[in-house]
């Protein structure tokens, strides 16, 4: 769109179409539009070169388009919380509840020790300190969905049924050399081949789910009793900003977990394309109603 976006946007701003439509009003009523359009048009004309070219303007409009970019992508991450909650037995999305609870329970703590005389009305917790529980939060929400995802993937997945497939299909292979018609050997050794590609991704993904099943319930319970220790340190060190440095220690720590969960996607369904975390703790964001 280049420049044409920048004109389009400042053509559109309220005042500007205010005073361009009452301009164009104006001349109509004089009864000379011949004299007073062309003057009404020439101006407009001159307000969109000057503002649509303006550098300040443009980055204030790139500002804005990324502004709105963001809050859409917060709002699509939202609606995918609350559908991974949805779908969660009631006593894992019980189990999720009584984690957030807990992080509640460590915005009161905060808010007192901030103000224990209650003399102003500062946050519970600021910005930076909010954003990372709600981080911690969509992790653990994650992390259940992806073992709850993995443990109905082993149930219905055979495993030996798929070796004994492999094996069936190595053996058809093997038999293909004695073929004598050339055309019929290369199209059988295809279809076979590509079976047998199939079977084997299949057994790769089982084993990879079935090695990951554990991992995933040791950062379940590593992440739930972080949180509440987080809880406990916050009264006893009597120090709000420790829990930040907290928070980011805890997150930081669990990059490859996540990388793991990017890996179980064949599982899971979950192909999140942006760094956005849903707002866990704000009022009317996620929730269950069971």
């Amino acid at each position: 769109m280049g420049l044409t976006k920048y004109l389009k946007m400042a053509f559109l701003n309220r005042w500007n179409l205010l005073v361009f439509l009452g301009g164009v009003a104006f001349s109509l009523l004089t009864g000379r539009p011949d004299i007073f359009l062309p003057i009404v048009l020439a101006g407009e004309i001159s307000y969109l070169g000057f503002l649509g070219t303006h550098p300040k303007f443009q980055k204030y409009i790139e500002a804005q388009e990324a502004k709105a970019s963001r809050q859409d992508d917060r709002e699509a991450v939202s609606i995918v919380a609350r559908r991974l909650l949805a779908e969660l037995p009631k006593p894992l999305a019980d189990r999720f509840e009584g984690v957030r609870s807990r992080c509640a329970e460590l915005q009161r703590l905060a808010r007192q020790m901030r103000d224990p005389d209650r003399t102003g009305v500062p946050p519970p917790l600021d910005d930076l300190q909010i954003a990372g529980l709600d981080r911690l939060l969509w992790m653990y929400l994650r992390l259940l969905f992806t073992q709850y995802s993995m443990s109905q993937f082993l149930k219905k997945t055979n495993a030996a049924a798929i070796e004994g497939d492999i094996s069936r299909l190595e053996e058809r292979m093997k038999s293909l050399v004695a073929e004598t018609d050339e055309v019929r050997r290369q199209r059988l050794t295809k279809v076979v081949e590509e079976n047998l590609s199939t079977s084997r991704s299949r057994l790769a993904n089982y084993k990879k789910a079935e090695e990951s099943y554990e991992l995933m319930g040791l950062e379940i319970d590593r992440l739930e009793n972080t949180i509440h220790s987080l809880s406990e340190l916050a009264v006893n060190r009597q120090e709000p900003e420790f829990i930040s440095g907290q928070i980011d220690q805890v997150a930081n720590s669990m990059v490859q977990t996540e990388r793991t969960m990017g890996e179980l996607a064949f599982v899971t369904g979950l192909q999140l394309v942006n760094e956005e975390v849903p707002p866990m703790l704000r009022p009317n964001t996620v929730s269950t109603n069971r």
